[in-house]
């Protein structure tokens, strides 16, 4: 009957190796529970530490635009002008590629990383990265971002170098694994450092790959003049940001 089979079943000895086997995965599928409890831990605790840091620079942005109202209100009822200190970030963009191209434009073109049409790359702005600007002005086009560019920049085409590889920025854990040790964390922490030049700039905008962008909507005006002509390549200050806005 089967009351009798499952006597003799129960009475049935267990291989020791199957004894060790139950209790390995027993032990295992414990230590995995507890990992994966310990790791969801972690992640709740950072993500309020990304979410502190994204409000505390949204605060300062907000700090910044009015003490810059304050300013601008305190000169104009004094019968002054004000004059907003010298930017110390350029976003540059190329706009010609290689046909009658002198060697030393190819080679700054190159120092910059700016190696294919519509290629975008942040610049900190001193004495050398100024002339090495007026020697390829002719084709590329740049100004200053502000905060809101570099923001959208950074999200919609914002990928990273590892390995020599482009990676899309998915999580702020691939920005804390290379950028952790010079306090980054996070994606807001990674904008202002770009956008407010910060200590560790050069560190930020190598961890970038350099945007791929697209031709802007409705198309450049005329790129063989300047600018001011009312062509396009060369400085085109706060305007900079329209352009981008265009061609992402």
């Amino acid at each position: 009957t089967w009351d009798s089979y499952k006597g003799r079943m129960s009475d049935k000895v267990v291989p020791e190796l199957v004894k060790k086997k139950t209790e390995r995965n027993a032990e295992l599928l414990k230590k995995r529970t507890e990992t994966q409890a310990k790791a969801k831990e972690e992640r709740k605790s950072k993500l309020k530490e990304y979410l502190a840091r994204g409000e505390k620079w949204y605060k300062a942005d907000l700090e910044a635009k009015k003490e810059l109202v304050k300013l601008k209100r305190k000169a104009k009822k004094e019968g002054n002008y004000y004059v907003p200190p010298e930017a110390k970030v350029a976003f540059v963009v190329r706009i010609k590629g290689i046909n009658s191209l002198h060697p030393k434009p190819r080679k700054t073109l190159l120092l910059f990383r700016l190696r294919q049409l519509h290629n975008g790359v942040f610049i900190k702005l001193n004495k050398a990265t100024t002339q090495m600007l007026k020697l390829i002005e002719p084709y590329v086009t740049f100004g200053y971002p502000n905060v809101e560019s570099i923001r959208k920049l950074v999200y919609k085409r914002g990928f990273m170098k590892e390995d020599g590889a482009r990676i899309p920025i998915q999580s702020n854990e691939q920005i804390e694994k290379h950028l952790g040790k010079y306090g980054i964390i996070c994606i807001e922490d990674l904008i202002h450092e770009i956008a407010y030049c910060g200590p560790h700039f050069k560190e930020a905008t190598n961890f970038l790959w350099p945007f791929k962008l697209n031709p802007p909507k409705s198309g450049f005006n005329v790129k063989r003049h300047s600018f001011i002509q009312g062509g396009d390549w060369g400085n085109r200050e706060e305007y900079i940001n329209d352009l981008i806005s265009k061609m992402l």
